[in-house]
C-alpha cells in the first residue's frame, strides 16, 4: 500500500442509487475473500438490478440508511443500517453491516463510517439500539466495535461451519443511542 493512503481522508456521504454498482462490486469481492461473511461465492448471485432494488428500499425508509466512503470519486467502503423486523416491538432497533474495499482497510475508514452511522442514529427519533453480529475470528472489527462503545450481549457457539471440523462463533454486540 502506498504511503499516500496512510493519511486517507475519504468523503463520507449518504449513499445513492448511483452507488449500486460500486457497492455490489465491493460486496462481491469481500464474499470472494471467504473470511468474514456468511455467504460464499457460489451462493452469492445478486444482480445489479437486485442491488438497485435493495438500495432503493433502504433509501425509501427513513429509519434505514446507506452511507458510503468515497476517495477520488470511487466508493471504497460502505455501511448499511436496516430495521431488524417489521414489528412494532422491534421498531426501535436494527442491525448494520459494513464493508471496506481491500487496500483501504486499517486506515480509519471503518471508524469514519461507523461514526457517521452513530450520528445518523442519534438524530433519528425512532432508533434506540444498534446491533450487529460478527465472526469471532474478525478481531479487527471486534476491536473497532468495542472502541466505539459496542458491548457483547451474546454469542452463538459454532454458528458458522467454515470447513469440516472448523467452526466460528457469531458474537452479538449492541450499542444504545
Amino acid at each position: 500500500m502506498s504511503s499516500e493512503n496512510d493519511t486517507i481522508s475519504p468523503i463520507i456521504r449518504n449513499g445513492t442509487i448511483e452507488d449500486s454498482e460500486a457497492v455490489l462490486k465491493i460486496q462481491k469481492s469481500i464474499v470472494a475473500e471467504g473470511k468474514y461473511l456468511i455467504a460464499v461465492s457460489e451462493e452469492f448471485h445478486r444482480t445489479l438490478s437486485q442491488q438497485r432494488e435493495w438500495i432503493q428500499t433502504i433509501l425509501d425508509n427513513k429509519n434505514e440508511t446507506l452511507i458510503v466512503a468515497e476517495k477520488d470519486g470511487e466508493v471504497i467502503g460502505w455501511i448499511v443500517f436496516q430495521m431488524t423486523h417489521n414489528r412494532k416491538r422491534l421498531s426501535h432497533t436494527g442491525t448494520f453491516g459494513m464493508m471496506i474495499k481491500d487496500g483501504y482497510r486499517e486506515l480509519g475508514i471503518g471508524k469514519s463510517l461507523l461514526s457517521a452511522l452513530l450520528v445518523w442514529a442519534e438524530k433519528n427519533p425512532v432508533i434506540e439500539k444498534i446491533s450487529l453480529g460478527v465472526f469471532s475470528t474478525n478481531h479487527r472489527a471486534i476491536s473497532l466495535y468495542k472502541k466505539m462503545g459496542f458491548i457483547e450481549e451474546g454469542r452463538k457457539i459454532k454458528e458458522f461451519k467454515m470447513n469440516e471440523g472448523e467452526y466460528v462463533d457469531d458474537i452479538l454486540m449492541y450499542k444504545l443511542v
